[in-house]
């Protein structure tokens, strides 16, 4: 899937960092409950996509062609609960625009302060710390080192999000070699609980990436470390 709709970061659009929140709200707005809060599978197709380099503008048209769709079938679901339900749409206008040629770059300004930035570091840093795990204290002192660069990083966002992006591989690594047998088992059944519904409408590529990120958001959430990630600035 990555390799046929993968964008380029080079010029990220001024957006780029509001991928969840954008997602999340038009999501909401299409199926018109602004209080309808997405499931842990929800935020890890989302996460998917980001990292497929799939463009906010596909997710957006795909939620749109989706419900469009099930308006006019007008078929027995009664409403659409998960944004899984628009998968296959997002998938197939990521394609559209991929065949349309690479759009016009377009340089933008972080959407946040050196400060912001900064804070933002540092309180992970400080949560790492609160973890209480040996392995996490190394993680947290290349935070507050990037931390105090913060102002240079402003204008080198790509690769601060690849030094983020190499952090919590490694914080999620240390974080398994202590899971046990029993924190997986349950991470799985509730991965299952969630897939069913939706495992015949998924290629087995986009499933396996789909269940490593909801896998890895449960392992983050046991652990109770930060995401690193600049789309978790908010």
């Amino acid at each position: 899937m990555a390799e046929e709709i993968t964008q380029s970061a080079e010029h990220w659009p001024s957006n780029y960092f509001n991928y969840f929140t954008e997602i999340e709200e038009h999501f909401q707005r299409a199926r018109g409950t602004g209080l309808f809060l997405l499931s842990p599978l929800d935020w890890a197709l989302i996460e998917t996509w980001k990292n497929s380099g799939v463009p906010l503008e596909a997710v957006v048209r795909g939620i749109d062609a989706a419900f469009a769709k099930w308006r006019a079938r007008k078929s027995g679901i009664r409403q659409v609960n998960s944004l899984a339900y628009c998968a296959q749409a997002v998938i197939e206008e990521a394609r559209i625009l991929a065949n349309a040629g690479p759009a016009a770059p377009r340089e933008a300004e972080a959407p946040f302060s050196a400060s912001e930035l900064e804070a933002f570091l540092g309180g992970n840093a400080r949560r790492l710390r609160e973890c209480g795990r040996p392995a996490f204290s190394e993680i947290a002192a290349s935070l507050d080192r990037l931390a105090a660069e913060s102002g240079e990083y402003l204008r080198r966002l790509e690769e601060l999000e690849q030094r983020l992006t190499a952090l919590e591989d490694k914080l999620l690594a240390s974080a398994r070699s202590e899971q046990t047998e029993e924190d997986l088992f349950q991470a799985r059944r509730e991965l299952d609980s969630y897939l069913r519904p939706y495992r015949g409408k998924m290629s087995a590529s986009q499933l396996t990436m789909l269940e490593k990120q909801f896998l890895d958001r449960a392992l983050f959430e046991k652990t109770g470390a930060p995401r690193l990630s600049l789309f978790y600035l908010r």
